[in-house]
């Protein structure tokens, strides 16, 4: 059975849902019933998305927003527009993301924009929204879109990794305030998705690598994991395991604990020891 928030007639908000993987959750979501609420800064990408929802749904259950979700006057705004559409939300996926490459002591703007959506667009979403959601007093969802660099956080994209490290730990303490709130049946998750082929990830291929999941499969795991109850959605791909995605996890916690340097994983004078705890040695 899918999870009780996933119901006929119950209403989904997805920001980045102009394409990607939040579109694929919008198309799931409009086959289960619900009506939804897609929203991007995509003006045109947005009409599109709208036009492909129509052949699953009826396109009266179907409202589009531009909405810049790094600033919060835009998100109440956005809450509001749903509520009196649809009278309230019952899944939110915060979803919005840009990955447009950083440099430690690159341009400020760039890092101000990329922790704008990608940080400031979650906790927006999820402070704005979860009241009236908590309110409702029936079950709902909040998912938030992460990524494996926001645990790994690998060299090369500095801000990027900053800003989905933030979105992990504003995650977990979300969910921890809801378990926490008396007769509160709202749930948060942590999407983090393996390599997806996305506008995002596309850096002009035309055609999926052979390596990487549609947004499709990715929604189709989310939502399975929902069922199941888990908080962490840690999604495989089609090049890298669960077990090869968790001791690369593993590894970087040990940074800490074992006194390493940091990014060890990448400094030479561990390279062996590195492919020693791969391998299981």
């Amino acid at each position: 059975m899918p999870h009780p928030a996933i119901a006929k007639d119950n209403v989904a908000v997805i920001t980045g849902g102009a394409s990607g993987i939040g579109l694929a959750a919008a198309k799931a979501f409009a086959r289960a019933g619900m009506k939804l609420c897609v929203v991007d800064v995509d003006q045109t990408g947005l009409a599109e998305a709208s036009t492909k929802l129509s052949s699953v749904t009826d396109p009266a259950n179907v409202m589009t927003s531009v909405t810049d979700v790094s600033k919060p006057e835009s998100v109440a705004e956005l809450e509001r527009a749903v509520r009196t559409r649809f009278g309230g939300t019952d899944i939110l996926m915060n979803n919005a993301g840009i990955q447009p490459g950083s440099t430690l002591f690159g341009e400020p703007d760039n890092w101000q924009r990329i922790i704008g959506v990608n940080m400031w667009g979650i906790i927006n979403g999820s402070r704005i929204f979860a009241p009236g959601m908590i309110a409702r007093g029936t079950a709902g969802l909040i998912v938030n879109t992460g990524s494996k660099q926001g645990i790994t956080t690998p060299p090369g994209d500095p801000a990027y990794n900053v800003s989905k490290a933030g979105v992990k730990a504003f995650t977990e303490a979300l969910q921890h305030e809801l378990r926490n709130t008396r007769d509160c049946r709202i749930t948060a998750h942590l999407l983090i998705p393996g390599f997806v082929f996305t506008g995002l990830t596309a850096k002009g291929r035309t055609e999926k690598p052979a390596g990487a999941w549609t947004p499709e499969q990715t929604v189709d795991f989310m939502l399975a994991r929902l069922e199941a109850g888990d908080f962490y959605i840690l999604c495989p791909d089609n090049d890298v395991p669960r077990e090869l995605d968790e001791k690369r996890m593993l590894w970087a916690a040990g940074d800490i604990v074992e006194n390493r340097p940091p990014l060890s994983r990448w400094h030479p004078d561990y390279a062996e020891a590195f492919k020693r705890f791969v391998e299981g040695n």
